[in-house]
């Protein structure tokens, strides 16, 4: 890529962001025509995107970036080929569509600016996970897409039903990025790559590695958490409390697809082995049905669209992973057909709510004539979800069948899955289409009228766009679908299926599924009432086994809190010298790495074993002393022996140093105080004195031994060469100690100088404490509280 193109795409990567900031501006200074301001963002990176699909499906690939931390092999860098420029351009043409809807959806409510300031948020995040190269971004930028769908979600926060599904998403989508974290940790020391461009022509390193079902694992936890699979599926229905743009948007055309992003993009690296064969058609397939089934049930326009997704998600899914000829291509093109097809429809709901007052479909009906031009789109996504000629729905379908069919006992069982999924999806489609527009009019909460142009024009326009992919399908095949199906495969793929007639196992499974479908459709009440009496017998699932989780951690937490956090500064102290006496003295013992014990010296002079007993009587005296200030006086003339023994033997700026500390610290304690009545000394029982008697000396002795350990193992001269030989190079001072505290340990340096100043500050805020006079007739603290302690010791 040139200059100008890698330019120019990091700017289309952070344009999103940028426009974010600006959103809620542009609200407040243009009101209702905000919305085509602001689309004009993701209009203009779909552009620019639009000018790398002839070199794509040519067969290049197109990489770019800035090195960040060469050192580490990390980078800022994109990657560009049929799977990330296919997804791109849903991300950002859906995403002008979207807001666009948005504004007349949300028109005149006061927080939209915040709104399409988080939609254009999620949009870069999702913009920056199918274009990323490196680990480091993609990580990144996923857990990115978990913050900014949270906020989305939980847009309406006052409703506790939006926050606690906006909880669920993060804590659920949140978790599996950690599991994919670890994945991507796990590929990175396997293959020794850190960049996706680098990493799909690793050949079978990844596979025939030992760790490959670990990292296997941990990279299917965070796309199934991300893609809404079994049991993971019950974050995305309860996701619909969030306003339909965000729907119609996150939920149908990309973040939830995010996973099987991440599945299509390691499957030429990870897939074709037993475990990918047997683990993502498995769950898949549970998830399809489970989908399809709990749509049923739904009466709730959005809901009922909802759970077709978790089952067109499990579909996606499966196919990735069954490994058959035809596979990869019926997941590229389903993939395609769903987002188009799933996104107008959301977009439906939205509007028949917006006009209508309610999105119960037991109380709608008769609004074709009040709404034609929804009525027109809902019925050609319906047509297309339903897998109906001439739409690309029906070529996606015909593909999966072609994919699916076969002899053998799996290809028949998966087959027969998709059968009952499509049936059941059909029959969702045909009821969001056809029961809210035909048939009598029923009365609804508002007076039901067309829309603006701003709700109808995204929904008519993916519609048609799904018809427009089906009928120039060769043109449509050059530019994305066979792109996208040799990057998923990782050899060159050209996808030919077309509405010409094909006559065939995949045309008659497809009209037993309009047959099942059809039968489904005419029998929907008597179907929903079934799936309520099935799930009563089934009794709670998963969503209510995330309250249940949450709840238990929750009460974990407290407990451990109560017993580690209790509030009580001595309890903390113990325990943190306990450990840390542990910590000096186990290892020492228990690798054998006890130090030689040193000789006594022959040239012992006597000023010298003189300071040593000065440390000692004061060590006397700090544990006979009577009185806390007492107490604090002798503790300072430990540390002015001390001082004085770094002075004879050779170190006289660290005695300095301990002089000036040794001196603050007295001062300091001596201040605070002031503050206590320092003439009694605490009372400790025998138990106590013992207890933190054992823990000082097993400190002290774990510091001694470990000393005594590091004088005696070879003295390494590489750092203090460094500093000699660069010190006055680099920082121009001929005193290394100097130059180490102010250059090279300058940050360092810097947040001493923060805490010490903190504690001055603290410390004076205690000085200039004055007590409040108590009042007459008042009780002060201390005598309440000595009542209290009366209290508890009368029997």
């Amino acid at each position: 890529m040139t200059g100008d193109g890698v330019a120019l795409t990091f700017l289309a990567m952070a344009l999103p962001f940028a426009a974010a900031l600006l959103a809620p501006v542009a609200v407040r200074r243009l009101g209702a025509n905000a919305a085509w301001f602001i689309a004009l963002v993701p209009l203009a990176i779909f552009i620019h995107l639009l000018r790398f699909v002839p070199e794509i499906a040519g067969g290049e690939v197109v990489t770019g970036g800035y090195a960040w931390v060469p050192s580490l092999n990390l980078s800022f860098s994109w990657f560009l080929d049929g799977l990330s420029l296919t997804f791109a351009l849903l991300i950002t043409g859906i995403g002008a569509l979207i807001v666009l809807y948005s504004g007349g959806y949300l028109k005149g409510h006061p927080q939209q600016g915040r709104f399409l300031s988080f939609i254009l948020m999620f949009m870069g995040s999702m913009l920056g996970v199918v274009m990323s190269d490196s680990f480091l971004m993609l990580f990144v930028f996923w857990e990115l897409t978990s913050i900014t769908s949270f906020l989305l979600i939980g847009f309406d926060h006052e409703r506790e039903a939006s926050r606690r599904a906006a909880l669920q998403a993060l804590v659920v989508t949140g978790g599996g990025g950690l599991a994919l974290l670890a994945g991507l940790i796990f590929i990175w020391n396997i293959t020794g790559t850190t960049q996706l461009s680098l990493l799909v022509h690793a050949d079978d390193i990844l596979r025939q590695s030992p760790f490959y079902m670990a990292a296997l694992f941990l990279v299917l936890g965070g796309a199934f958490t991300k893609s809404a699979q079994f049991p993971f599926h019950f974050w995305l229905p309860n996701a619909m409390e969030a306003p339909t743009p965000v729907s119609a948007y996150l939920h149908s055309a990309t973040m939830v697809k995010a996973g099987v992003y991440l599945l299509m993009r390691l499957n030429p690296v990870m897939g074709a082995t037993p475990a990918w064969e047997i683990l993502l058609p498995f769950f898949g397939g549970i998830t399809l049905l489970v989908g399809a089934l709990l749509a049923i049930r739904q009466t709730d326009l959005k809901l009922m669209l909802a759970y077709t997704t978790v089952a067109s998600l499990g579909l996606l899914v499966l196919l990735t992973g069954f490994g058959s000829a035809y596979a990869v291509e019926a997941a590229v093109l389903y993939l395609v057909a769903h987002s188009l097809f799933k996104g107008a429809l959301f977009m439906v709901a939205g509007l028949i709510d917006h006009e209508a007052g309610t999105r119960d479909v037991t109380k709608l009906g008769g609004l074709r004539a009040a709404m034609p031009v929804t009525f027109a789109a809902a019925l050609l996504a319906a047509i297309s979800m339903a897998g109906l000629p001439p739409f690309f729905g029906f070529l996606a379908k015909e593909e999966i069948y072609a994919a699916l069919a076969g002899s053998g006992p799996r290809s028949v069982v998966f087959t027969l899955a998709a059968i009952i999924g499509n049936a059941l999806m059909f029959a969702i489609a045909f009821a969001v289409a056809l029961k809210p527009f035909l048939g009598r009019k029923v009365e609804t909460p508002k007076h039901a009228h067309e829309g603006p142009a701003l709700l109808w024009l995204g929904p008519l326009a993916l519609a048609l766009g799904g018809l427009a992919a089906a009928v120039f399908s060769g043109a449509w095949h050059w530019a994305v679908s066979s792109p996208m199906a040799s990057a998923v495969s990782g050899v060159t793929k050209n996808v030919t299926i077309s509405l010409e007639p094909h006559i065939g196992l995949p045309l008659a499974l497809s009209g037993i599924t309009v047959i099942l479908g059809v039968l489904v459709y005419l029998g929907l009440s008597r179907a929903r009432q079934a799936m309520e009496r099935l799930l009563d017998i089934l009794g709670p699932g998963p969503d209510r086994g995330f309250d249940v989780f949450i709840r238990g951690l929750v009460r974990f937490a407290f407990g451990v809190t109560r017993i580690i956090q209790n509030g009580r500064l001595d309890v903390y102290v113990t325990f943190t010298f306990a450990l840390l006496a542990l910590v000096l003295l186990i290892p020492l013992f228990a690798f054998d790495e006890l130090p030689k014990m040193p000789a006594w010296p022959d040239d012992v002079h006597f000023h010298e074993l003189a300071l040593f007993a000065i440390a000692v009587i004061g060590l006397a005296a700090v544990l006979r002393s009577k009185d806390r200030l007492t107490a604090i006086v002798s503790l300072g003339i430990q540390g002015f022996a001390v001082a004085v023994i770094y002075l004879l033997f050779g170190a006289p700026d660290l005695s300095f140093t301990q002089f000036m500390v040794e001196t603050l610290s007295v001062v300091i304690l001596a201040l605070v105080m002031t503050r206590l009545r320092l003439s009694p000394a605490d009372h400790r029982t025998l138990i106590e004195r013992v207890v933190d008697g054992g823990i000082a000396i097993a400190c002290g002795l774990g510091f001694s031994l470990l000393l005594l350990k590091a004088s005696q193992v070879p003295f390494d001269t590489a750092l203090t060469d460094f500093f000699n030989t660069y010190s006055k190079v680099i920082a121009h001072g001929a005193n290394v100690v100097n130059v180490i505290i102010v250059d090279f340990r300058g940050t360092d340096t810097l947040g001493e100088i923060s805490v010490v100043m903190i504690t001055g500050l603290a410390i004076l805020a205690l000085i200039r404490i004055r007590v409040t006079p108590v009042a007459a007739g008042q009780k002060s603290v201390a005598a309440i509280e000595a009542e209290n302690a009366g209290r508890e010791k009368t029997p």
